[in-house]
């Protein structure tokens, strides 16, 4: 894991103005529960895959305030001396349970829940959800490309369109979560351990007398990652032949071209006949040029003799859908070491929250391994998978399912107990691995990219009762 800067600031106004209102009406040190969960799938998929845990890791164990953010504070002139005597000695002193990263998830289901002092509950609210609604948004993306890709690999090349600094870096890493080869970011890869990976720009070849000598060139300095870039001139009449020049005078041990514009099917097509022809079945085809999940199940089903994709603005800002809905909600509170369910009511339906401390168990088929469903409950409900289990939809209650011959997993793990770590990062390497096998888990008929079939988040009886008479009661 990499430390980063204090980003402590880094919040709404009014986690600040309302924490200090918590202190001065003494219920800073309330135990509240609250719960970070999304409403709606982006692109209308059949899931998202969760990501931006470790950089939550990370800002949770840098959180203090500096001389410099209490001074600015201060002119500010509406927080209290007690608030800022509070802020100089602040310690982060939270429990943390959230779903590993890498894992696919669905509507309404808590990923995060933080329970601890009201006024440190609620103040990391911005951070988690900037974290998340980004991680998770550009990873999702990211499977979906790399799924429509078909086994090929899919590179990011989004550096230079991504909306600042930390969403190119940070977006590397949640596309690579998600199931990319590797990035073009040279930070990602120092940083993370993401692979690098790129070939060369037009300027490249623009830069000699002649195409051929910049192939030439760059295939003598890099003979392990010869990938020529073709279409600076024109792809079927100069820049494959040169490119085939190149190969035969050389034989470089890895051969490659990339293809940035034109019409892809049709290019490649001709361009793999061409290099096979001339003895080169082994060279790779890359191909570029603002690609989308889309665009890749489109131009494979034409035909087109691609090796591996190189995906840049519309994965790196998930262009179809670049907003992540996730939400942050208060769930319980706690009084005398027990726990009172809290619920927000809207006459939008699905903004009714899910009261209570809850988690998420999930149902694996024991002769297919496939998810059969998710079952949301309270904390401390164990599901038996030693017997028959009743599933209903919590929106129609009627439609019911016996589930036999299954297992459960409780997918909440412990992250921070009393503020101290508790959980072991684990290596970028072994999420994306983790991502890859839980995806493997879910039905095909899920992976479609239109009207994929929708997965079933349950609530337990118990909770789903709790809740409807809470309803009840605020409705008198």
């Amino acid at each position: 894991m990499v430390t980063k800067e204090n980003l402590t600031m880094l919040t709404d106004f009014y986690e600040l103005t309302m924490a200090n209102g918590y202190l001065e009406s003494d219920m800073a040190n309330e135990i509240a529960y609250f719960d970070m969960f999304f409403r709606r799938i982006p692109d209308d998929g059949g899931f998202v895959i969760f990501a931006g845990l470790e950089q939550i890791v990370e800002y949770m164990q840098n959180l203090r305030f500096t001389e410099e953010d209490l001074a600015y504070l201060k002119s500010k002139h509406c927080f209290s001396d007690r608030f800022l005597a509070y802020l100089r000695d602040f310690r982060f002193s939270c429990d943390v349970w959230a779903v590993p990263e890498g894992t696919p998830v669905f509507p309404g289901e808590p990923l995060i829940t933080v329970r601890g002092p009201l006024m440190q509950a609620q103040f990391v609210e911005t951070m988690i959800l900037l974290i998340v609604n980004h991680q998770s948004l550009i990873a999702t993306k990211a499977n979906r490309i790399v799924r429509a890709a078909r086994g090929r690999a899919v590179m990011e090349f989004g550096t230079r369109r991504a909306h600042g600094s930390s969403a190119a870096i940070l977006g590397a890493r949640a596309a690579y979560i998600g199931g990319c080869a590797g990035t073009a970011c040279t930070i990602a890869d120092r940083d993370y351990g993401i692979p690098a990976l790129g070939t060369m720009a037009h300027s490249w070849v623009q830069m000699f007398d002649t195409e051929y000598e910049s192939f030439r060139r760059y295939a003598e300095l890099y003979p392990d990652n010869c990938t020529l870039l073709v279409d600076t001139y024109n792809v079927l009449k100069s820049g494959v032949p040169n490119a085939i020049r190149v190969f035969k005078e050389l034989d470089p041990p890895k051969k490659g071209i990339r293809i940035d514009s034109g019409d892809i099917t049709y290019l490649t097509k001709k361009a793999r006949k061409m290099l096979d022809e001339a003895g080169f079945p082994d060279c790779a085809i890359v191909v570029s040029n603002a690609l989308d999940e889309n665009l890749i199940d489109d131009i494979i089903n034409q035909g087109a003799c691609i090796d591996s994709f190189g995906v840049g603005e519309r994965l790196i800002t998930s262009k179809s859908e670049p907003v992540f809905g996730g939400v942050y909600k208060l769930s319980a509170v706690e009084k005398n070491g027990e726990v009172i369910p809290k619920i927000k009511i809207s006459e939008n339906v699905e903004k009714i929250t899910n009261p209570g401390f809850k988690t998420v168990h999930r149902l694996y088929d024991r002769a297919t391994k496939h998810a059969i469903a998710d079952v949301i409950t309270l904390d401390g409900e164990e599901i038996k998978d030693d017997e028959a289990y009743e599933i209903f939809d919590p929106k129609a209650v009627w439609k019911k399912k016996t589930v036999k011959n299954f297992y459960a997993k409780n997918l909440r793990v412990p992250v921070f107990k009393d503020g101290e770590l508790v959980y072991q990062l684990p290596d970028i390497k072994d999420i994306r691995a983790y991502c890859q096998e839980q995806v493997g888990q879910l039905w095909e008929e899920m992976l479609r990219f239109e009207n994929p079939q929708t997965y079933y988040v349950d609530l337990s009886r118990r909770l789903w009762t709790l809740k409807h008479e809470l309803i009840e009661s605020y409705s008198d």
